[in-house]
């Protein structure tokens, strides 16, 4: 796949629904700078947009996978493997000059 170059600390507008911001939020526990702009995220076409770096966005698809993990709530576990699974796909689409290779 080829990943869209990127700086190191440009914004990416990532949309969330309405229940992936809460279940951010109200499971996940992000740091507070991350869970803030989920927070302020603004409305735009029935999505909600919030800009994070792509290293903004492993740090989330970290605590979401952690809770995800740690929680025995099957519902709620599906829901948060499936964000981290988007997240993540989003995340690998860019290429902010910080990526391992394989040597």
């Amino acid at each position: 796949m080829k990943r869209v170059k990127i700086d190191e600390d440009e914004p990416i507008a990532i949309p969330f629904t309405a229940r992936e911001r809460t279940l951010i939020v109200d499971h996940v526990f992000p740091d507070p700078r991350l869970g803030d702009r989920l927070v302020k995220a603004t409305e735009h076409r029935g999505r909600l947009l919030a800009s994070f770096t792509v290293y903004d966005i492993e740090e989330l698809c970290d605590s979401v996978a952690a809770e995800a993990n740690h929680t025995k709530d099957k519902r709620l576990q599906g829901e948060l493997r499936r964000l981290f699974e988007r997240l993540k796909d989003l995340m690998e689409r860019y290429d902010d000059g910080n990526w391992q290779t394989n040597l």
